[in-house]
């Protein structure tokens, strides 16, 4: 009754409106399968869980590219956190803003122990501000002082530190991440369904229904601000950064 989704879209997972789509199709497909009670998330990809939102999908293109490409974004995060089934993240290395928004929509958060690893919502750093629903999911993991500090630095927790506040809930060796995550699944699904979905929808209805009420506005935003001169500058710079890294 567990499903492995494997990310794999080289060379770093970017979450591009072809990746969102399919995801979003895949967790529906997995939703609709009675026989399905879990899925555990990780990458196939060595060496990146996901790099976060593709950034050339927000750069250089039309308001009604911008506006299919965000309302992708919200469909994979209602469908991710509001799923009836268990979501186990296994974090085999380092997801920042996109990819960090996934581990947090899960129930269970494991992480490899390596202190290069980190986790974190880094909007900041790119010039770009983190939307209310990632906000509020990042509070209810960590509390609204971590969440506010780490929100405005765009902050990058190493792997230990991301264990202390509460943003990961536990560390395992790399070799042993997949064997930990299929212990934890099995310790959730030893629960009554019913119960658990029951308890999920009633601590997450609250931030789901927020988007949903706010979602049309939510894209104007999005596009209204990602279309600015400045925000767009600070893309390109960020992809010419990028490149030269490469």
């Amino acid at each position: 009754g567990v499903a492995m989704m494997k990310f794999k879209s080289p060379p770093v997972n970017s979450l591009s409106l072809e990746f969102l789509t399919e995801f979003s199709i895949s967790l529906e497909k997995l939703e609709n399968n009675r026989a399905c009670r879990g899925v555990i998330i990780t990458s196939a990809v060595p060496k990146i869980f996901s790099s976060g939102l593709d950034i050339t999908e927000m750069c250089g293109k039309s308001t009604e590219h911008y506006t299919e490409f965000w309302r992708a974004v919200q469909e994979m995060w209602l469908r991710l956190y509001g799923s009836n089934m268990v979501t186990v993240a296994a974090v085999n290395v380092r997801p920042p803003a996109g990819g960090c928004l996934i581990a947090l929509s899960c129930d269970y958060r494991i992480m490899a122990e390596n202190p290069k690893f980190s986790i974190g919502l880094n909007e900041a750093q790119l010039g770009i501000v983190a939307p209310f629903w990632f906000k509020d999911t990042f509070v209810h993991v960590v509390g609204h002082r971590i969440a506010e500090r780490s929100l405005q630095l765009g902050s990058l927790h190493p792997a230990p530190e991301a264990h202390k506040l509460g943003l990961v809930d536990e560390l395992v060796p790399e070799e042993k991440l997949m064997e930990k995550a299929a212990a934890v699944m099995a310790q959730w699904l030893a629960l009554p369904d019913h119960a658990r979905q029951l308890t999920k929808t009633m601590m997450r209805k609250a931030v789901l229904d927020r988007l949903v009420a706010h979602r049309e506005e939510d894209i104007k935003n999005f596009v209204s601000f990602v279309s600015k001169e400045s925000i767009q500058k600070s893309l390109r710079m960020y992809m010419e950064m990028l490149k030269k890294r490469k």
